[in-house]
């Protein structure tokens, strides 16, 4: 089975993706999978890869991997999409707005809840139409690449693997509601959004803080 591990980056994050790029790339190593940076936003819609490649998994260059985190192709059924569902605790209001609001532009397709996030994210050849467009076009409204790909999936009724928090671990998941568990005890941290967990003034700070503790 040959396996792909993608990220999608430019030149105008190099501090950040010198950061990660590399233990980005040493996991695919680990997985024994091809790794490749893509360019542009609707690159991450890449069904033509799954000609090539069996399983996919996207990771987002705001992230980082610890040494330790397991195969998360042995974690997720190759019939699965394996993803962290993010409508929860302080989003779900909002995530369940979103959830509302791509329904009322393409149809009604029964999505209620589960709103995925696409940062770690874990797809097989056979789930590769939601990559594709919607009415020949990609949706462009709040979480373009989430909600659309959240869409194909529940209109083509495709399994999902929910993931523990720990493969994705975002701020959302250090609030109260959740337990404030401690992030470094995550396979994987991700700085989306303002990715900020502490006192530090801009994401790009709270990772270089970040890294330290990690990979010392």
């Amino acid at each position: 089975m040959k396996l792909l591990v993608t990220t999608r980056a430019d030149e105008k994050i190099t501090e950040m993706t010198d950061l990660t790029h590399p233990h980005i790339k040493a996991y695919a190593e680990k997985l024994g999978a091809d790794f490749l940076v893509l360019g542009g936003e609707n690159d991450f819609h890449h069904p033509d890869l799954f000609e090539e490649y069996d399983r996919i998994l996207q990771v987002d260059s705001d992230m980082f991997i610890s040494a330790d985190c397991p195969n998360v192709f042995d974690e997720v059924p190759y019939d699965s999409i394996g993803t962290v569902y993010e409508d929860k605790g302080s989003r779900r209001p909002h995530r369940h707005h979103c959830i509302y609001q791509i329904q009322s532009s393409f149809g009604d397709v029964g999505w209620r809840e589960g709103y995925i996030n696409t940062g770690f994210f874990v797809a097989s050849k056979i789930h590769k139409d939601i990559f594709k467009k919607i009415d020949e076009r990609y949706y462009d409204g709040f979480g373009y690449d989430d909600a659309h790909i959240g869409f194909l999936i529940h209109k083509n009724n495709f399994k999902v693997h929910e993931l523990h928090f720990k493969w994705n671990h975002m701020t959302m998941f250090s609030e109260p509601w959740a337990g404030s568990p401690n992030r470094f005890d995550s396979h994987v941290i991700h700085y989306a959004g303002a990715g900020i967990f502490d006192n530090c003034s801009t994401r790009l700070e709270q990772m270089q803080k970040d890294y330290k503790v990690l990979y010392g």
